[in-house]
């Protein structure tokens, strides 16, 4: 519902604005660039990016379910076990709930776009079964909704791919920040929901996990900001992503080939759903690029960005990053309403700008908080969120900040 009124609030502020400046200002030009805007809109969202999207989805499709065969998910589960078991606690050791979590989060980091949902709601609804109360959402059920909102991902293909169809120069260069902000996000509602639920996080399982990864990123940041410059960051950023986006497919492949499995027949399998996938974004393209463009050309949303770097501005701080802003403050409601403020960033300032890498680490920094509540919640009828949605939120404003601050690091 509020992407409902989100999208009819694009069209009647932009009528308004419009009939304003006919009316006081003499422009007579404000309803023509409306008007542009939407056929310009309309025929970018399906030809500039939609279609030459399904290209690069096929191919990671068909990859993901070759791993997927040669069995990553399994034993991706099998390492992160003993660390779920603590941030659960209220799953019974051998139930199968804490399988399907498992295999759920192990989905969503491969990025197996059509597992990672029937999965997470398969785990949804075998934590209903254990729930007291079936209106009402557990423990477990908030933790592992936090989580998911948090996007944790470790191969970011659709933003990757939006960039190449972009021209950037270099598509991957956001992949490590990416990673850093979203492991920001997942750490902080992770703690946030721990803290309410009264969760031991000096267990010697999550302090090894949390302790050991974060001391990497936290050494990582450091070593860049004291020993590398600007452009030996940018250097590096560039071989490490381009080394482990192709190490990918070779590991999946080479996984496959020692489990005897047919891996062309898997990237098939998986690959026919790449085309599918990029025409049913089609509709959902079309409708956000129309009501952004409106929006952005009447005027409105620069005021609402003009505000905010006015406020920065008086604080002495840089206000480049607000150019980007509407990819953040779209986030906790669609998805593809950030990806199509992001994919509109770039477009107005350039895949290689500031503001069109951050688009690209905002969004993929965290994920679309009020609509895995709304998908996952409802699909087992609770009526009752709780705190999972202001711990969801908690966990996107730091994934904001983090993407914020990554940013300034790596392309300052």
């Amino acid at each position: 519902m509020a992407l409902n009124y989100i999208w009819i609030a694009f069209f009647l502020i932009a009528f308004v604005f419009a009939l304003v400046k006919l009316i006081f200002l003499g422009d007579t030009e404000a309803f023509k660039l409306l008007v542009d805007g939407i056929f310009d809109s309309s025929k970018s969202s399906v030809m500039d990016i939609a279609l030459p999207l399904a290209g690069a989805m096929t191919f990671w499709l068909g990859i993901m379910k070759v791993g997927e065969k040669a069995g990553a998910i399994n034993f991706l589960s099998r390492i992160v076990g003993p660390f779920f078991r603590r941030i659960f606690p209220e799953i019974p050791k051998d139930h199968p709930a804490l399988g399907n979590i498992l295999m759920s989060f192990s989905a969503n980091l491969l990025g197996l776009i059509n597992a990672a949902t029937p999965l997470g709601l398969k785990a949804m609804d075998s934590m209903q079964e254990i729930n007291k109360d079936k209106e009402t959402a557990s423990n477990a059920q908030i933790m592992f909704l936090v989580l998911l909102t948090s996007g944790m991902q470790l191969l970011p293909v659709a933003i990757i791919a939006q960039r190449a169809i972009l021209h950037a120069a270099d598509p991957t260069d956001i992949f490590i920040p990416c990673i850093i902000a979203t492991y920001v996000s997942a750490v902080v509602g992770m703690i946030a929901v721990a803290i309410r639920q009264k969760i031991n996080l000096f267990d010697r399982v999550i302090i090894a996990w949390l302790g050991g990864v974060t001391v990497f990123i936290t050494l990582l940041v450091w070593y860049f900001t004291t020993h590398l410059s600007k452009e030996q960051i940018g250097t590096f950023s560039k071989i490490a992503s381009n080394l482990l986006l192709f190490a990918i497919p070779v590991v999946f492949i080479f996984g496959g080939l020692l489990k005897k499995v047919n891996v062309f027949e898997a990237f098939i399998d998986g690959a026919k759903s790449g085309f599918e996938t990029s025409i049913k974004i089609i509709p959902y393209l079309v409708a956000m690029l129309v009501g952004i463009s409106v929006f952005r050309s009447c005027g409105a949303l620069g005021y609402v960005n003009e505000g905010l770097r006015w406020v920065i501005s008086h604080l002495n701080l840089d206000t480049r990053f607000v150019d980007a802003m509407p990819v953040a403050y779209m986030k906790p409601l669609s998805g593809s309403g950030s990806r199509a403020m992001m994919i509109n960033t770039m477009q107005t300032f350039g895949p290689d700008s500031f503001a069109g890498r951050l688009g690209c680490v905002f969004n993929g920094s965290a994920d679309t908080t009020f609509y895995i509540v709304a998908l996952y919640f409802g699909s087992v009828g609770i009526k009752r969120s709780r705190y999972a949605i202001p711990a969801g939120l908690i966990a996107d404003l730091a994934g904001i900040i983090a993407a914020i601050f990554v940013t300034y690091l790596f392309f300052g």
